[in-house]
């Protein structure tokens, strides 16, 4: 077979002809090319175009001149997907060449995008270390693509290009490059250096205050945010874009302050910015949070071509408000449903007490094939938690967690330590808390609440020293642990002395739980009348819970007085409590005083109380089996109160006596 003919000129033009507008790779509007050949080049949107044009360029002598192979390299770089080794064949060609076609800083950093592109930041930033070293003129834009690789590779990298950038003076000369440190910041965990950052800025347009806004509103700053918007808006007197209006629904929906709300959405009205669907499900999620339904389903009425997080946004305002009937109505109609949506409506029945269905919802989801996020499995471990759903909670560690060998992070490491304790595994709890690389107060908090609850007060308290001497400052939550274990050993003077750090050392003010605790404490060990006088010290009067824990305590060591008043507080509470009454009538009968236990019996039927039964559930095979007192519904009730009886029998012979 003969040799294929080499392409020409007028071949390369008929395979290449240059299509209506200019390719996406090609950025450059200004750019005006003259030459029939680099002209082809310019409009050329296929590599295999372009194979055949660098071969050319190749042929002609034009791709051993600086500008032809630059524009080589741009399309290389810059087209989707990025051709790599082609682009970096090119360069290294340049580098071989004379003097006036090797590369300079603008090709470098062509190269440097596209590993940005394709998420390599390492040999961007060697590149970039190259154009210093060789000391070519690099340009503002060659600073930001260095940004943008150290944000993906390290801290000390990006700091590092901020040292260069100052000393060049491209902070003072250029508001791109300040831009892209404040984002580089923002996208880290210090807010403090994003705005030392900013107010280093000479020159700051919208983008420098969208990113400071943002950098607030994701970092949990929504009140700074809103004062760095209004600054923007007010003070500078710049009109926001819809990058900006977005971070401010997102601060304000943090907020959920209304009146906010309706201020963003008079703003975006006013500045006639182009609504995207971005900035619409924005306004949907920032009034679902704000709890104006109303206002979040006129939104979400209104946007043309819904995507799923708009679904999702409306689905989120329904349960955010309580009203999960519509929430499920709207979740049912959705046109397609991803995770965020499945873990959305999850996390909606967890939270409204309504595990089961949240349990339910989960393996629905897994029955559709959608595997779940982290949020997911916070979800339905917390309705675990809720059931005392110990086989499943376990099912999903070991399903999700060790075949997957996924790294915990600290939300999710929360959960399980969480579920473990609460379904009465207080041994895997601890040894998954031991596994956790990262621990945050809610961390340290459950599982000191875990051991304190299993009366395991030792190692509560253990712990508590071990957290104070991590830098971690402790809360409300940590110290009802702490309190909660010195009153399951009866440890007065450690309760004193903890109840007194509280507010002493952290600032922490106590309230109701911790006050209940001392109750209790006090009370278990017969101090009843330190107990009385601590419950009526309370700034804002004891609750139900503390004037609870007096009445049992009452109860222990059959202090009527007392009791009585403690009955009274409850009663006022809550009249339609039936523990008041059997808690009173319990403490009458230990001192003999029949008169007053039938007295109790007659108010009750009076006022209507029935005592609620007692309830009790067992988990048997992944199924919940549930038991009223004197319950004989179940199919083997025969059975169970068989083996009841044996167990009383067994109790009676080691010495037990019951209470009543």
């Amino acid at each position: 077979m003969p040799p294929p003919p080499r392409p020409t000129h007028t071949a390369a033009a008929a395979e290449a002809a240059p299509p209506t507008g200019r390719p996406a790779w090609n950025t450059n509007r200004n750019l005006v090319v003259t030459h029939p050949l680099l002209s082809l080049l310019e409009s050329c949107a296929s590599f295999r175009r372009l194979l055949q044009l660098h071969a050319l360029l190749t042929v002609s002598g034009l791709a051993a001149h600086r500008f032809p192979a630059s524009r080589v390299l741009a399309f290389c770089a810059l087209s989707d997907p990025p051709r790599l080794a082609h682009a970096a064949a090119v360069l290294a060609q340049a580098e071989a060449a004379a003097p006036p076609g090797r590369p300079n800083a603008y090709m470098f950093a062509t190269m440097m995008r596209a590993f940005i592109r394709a998420s390599l930041p390492c040999p961007a930033l060697a590149l970039f270390r190259r154009i210093l070293r060789e000391r070519l003129p690099a340009d503002a834009r060659t600073f930001v693509f260095a940004v943008k690789a150290a944000a993906a590779s390290s801290a000390s990298s990006g700091e590092a290009v901020h040292c260069v950038a100052l000393k060049r003076g491209f902070l003072a000369q250029s508001v791109l490059v300040g831009n892209a440190l404040v984002h580089l910041y923002a996208s880290g965990t210090s807010l403090a250096d994003v705005r030392k950052m900013f107010d280093e800025m000479l020159e700051r347009d919208v983008v420098s205050w969208t990113t400071l806004l943002d950098g607030y509103a994701r970092g949990g700053l929504p009140d700074e945010a809103w004062r760095v918007f209004c600054s923007m808006v007010v003070m500078e007197g710049l009109r926001p874009n819809g990058v900006t209006l977005v971070a401010a629904a997102s601060a304000v929906g943090q907020m959920g302050l209304l009146g906010l709300g309706k201020m963003v959405r008079q703003c975006i009205a006013d500045s006639g910015v182009s609504v995207s669907v971005n900035l619409e499900n924005a306004l949907v999620d920032m009034f679902g949070k704000c709890g104006c339904v109303a206002s979040a389903r006129e939104v979400f009425d209104g946007i043309v071509a819904k995507d799923a997080y708009s679904w999702t946004s409306m689905v989120n305002a329904y349960a955010k408000c309580g009203d999960l009937e519509n929430a499920a109505r709207l979740f049912q109609d959705m046109p397609r449903r991803n995770v965020i949506s499945w873990s959305c409506m999850i996390a909606a029945h967890s939270q409204a007490n309504q595990p089961e269905e949240a349990v339910r919802m989960f393996k629905e989801m897994l029955a559709a094939g959608i595997e779940p996020i982290d949020a997911t499995l916070v979800s339905v471990l917390s309705a675990c938690a809720q059931l005392g759903c110990l086989d499943f909670g376990r099912w999903i560690y070991n399903t999700y967690i060790v075949s997957n060998n996924i790294d915990l992070t600290v939300n999710l490491g929360n959960a399980l330590i969480d579920m473990f304790a609460k379904c009465g595994d207080v041994v895997g709890a601890s040894r998954l808390f031991a596994k956790m690389e990262q621990r945050n107060a809610v961390s340290w908090n459950s599982m000191i609440m875990a051991h304190a609850l299993h009366g395991q007060s030792e190692e509560a308290l253990h712990l508590f020293q071990e957290f104070k001497g991590t830098g971690i400052v402790p809360d409300e939550i940590t110290y009802v642990g702490v309190l909660s274990a010195c009153s399951h050993r009866g440890l007065v003077l450690e309760g004193r002395h903890h109840f007194k750090e509280m507010k002493m050392v952290y600032g922490i003010e106590p309230r109701g739980e911790h006050y209940a605790c001392m109750i209790d404490l006090l009370g278990k060990v017969g101090l009843l009348q330190e107990a009385f006088e601590v419950a009526r010290s309370m700034p804002i009067g004891a609750d139900e819970a503390g004037w609870g824990a007096l009445l049992n305590a009452c109860r222990m060591h059959g202090n009527v007085e007392i009791g009585e008043c403690a009955a009274d507080k409850l009663a006022g509470l809550d009249p339609a409590d039936s523990g008041i009454y059997v808690l009173m009538s319990q403490i009458y009968a230990s001192k003999r005083k029949w008169d007053q236990v039938k007295l109790l019996r007659t108010v009750m039927r009076d006022r209507g109380v029935k005592k609620n039964p007692g309830c009790s559930s067992v988990e048997v095979d992944g199924k919940f089996h549930e038991f009223l007192v004197a319950d004989v519904s179940h199919i083997r009730s025969e059975d169970i109160y068989a083996v009841l009886k044996n167990i009383y029998t067994h109790l009676e012979s080691e010495g037990y006596i019951p209470l009543s």
